[in-house]
């Protein structure tokens, strides 16, 4: 056997072992009762600064689900994975739309789940070689057969990144809005699940089109399916066209109401889908291909 084919031939074992230990590496049963903090996109982060000669930190501050505002919640899902309640980790109809969306603009689209984000997030990087993504892919399926929905979501809103060093949605509201996250209204949540497609590039509290353009659409669709309610506006004026914005303060739905959507009701003409949100044209950094 020549010392070449012997090469490769070590090289695919070594692949399978490094992609394989994955299937019972790391325990994804400690999620349930941890804060992995940090996590590997953290120390990525950490890493990419050092290498920059920057002077940054983390800013992340864990807050259970209970105290996170429901209008992030339901941002987040309009904004980010529409089909959460209802897929095992993996959105075949929007990963062939994101595929379509590639093949015609020539750049990578987004398309994985919260689920396949926060797999990412917590053990791996943001290579998008396909070895990385079969790791994605176990990790997804593992975390969706581990945890509930429910704590899905909470480890996503609180390790996401919502800007450069800031992680976690209570860091990111105090950060942009001077608030706790149980604080946020729904034009808030909506400008804030905006720039999930790209933390670094976008800023919530900015005038870039795509983050305005994008917000109106999610707040729109929060609008229409009752998730933000004015407290007297609609009373006082004749109601104008949806994607008028409320001038009042906003009341929150109970988190208990909101995972109700386990079950959804909604008609199938509600769901944001891709028609309802564009798509951007960058890598999601945060936590979406």
């Amino acid at each position: 056997m020549s010392k070449l084919k012997l090469f490769f031939i070590i090289l695919l074992i070594g692949g399978f072992i490094d992609i394989g230990r994955y299937l019972i590496y790391p325990n994804v049963s400690d999620l349930r009762d941890i804060h992995p903090i940090p996590t590997a996109f953290m120390e990525y982060r950490e890493d990419q600064w050092a290498s920059e000669n920057r002077d940054m930190h983390i800013t992340q501050k864990w807050v259970p689900i209970s105290q996170i505002s429901p209008n992030i919640i339901k941002a987040v899902l309009i904004g980010e994975d529409d089909k959460f309640w209802n897929h095992d980790g993996f959105d075949v109809n929007g990963m062939e739309q994101a595929l379509e969306r590639s093949l015609k603009k020539g750049s990578v689209a987004g398309g994985s789940t919260i689920s396949q984000q926060l797999a990412k997030n917590l053990y791996l990087s943001p290579s998008k070689n396909p070895i990385r993504k079969i790791k994605e892919a176990i990790l997804t399926w593992r975390i969706e057969s581990t945890l509930s929905k429910r704590q899905i979501l909470e480890l996503y809103l609180n390790v996401a990144e919502w800007g450069d060093g800031i992680f976690g949605i209570e860091a990111a509201a105090r950060h942009y809005y001077h608030k706790s996250a149980k604080n946020l209204t729904g034009l808030e949540a909506a400008h804030l699940a905006a720039v999930l497609p790209n933390p670094i590039r976008y800023n919530a509290t900015g005038n870039q089109k795509y983050v305005v353009n994008r917000s109106r659409i999610i707040y729109k669709i929060m609008k229409r399916r009752g998730i933000v309610i004015p407290q007297y506006q609609e009373v006082m004026t004749p109601p104008k066209k949806e994607e008028v914005i409320p001038t009042t303060e906003e009341s929150n739905q109970s988190v208990t109401d909101l995972f109700n959507e386990s079950n959804p009701s909604e008609p199938a003409t509600e769901n944001a889908g891709e028609a309802d949100i564009p798509a951007s044209n960058d890598t999601n950094t945060s936590m979406k291909f």
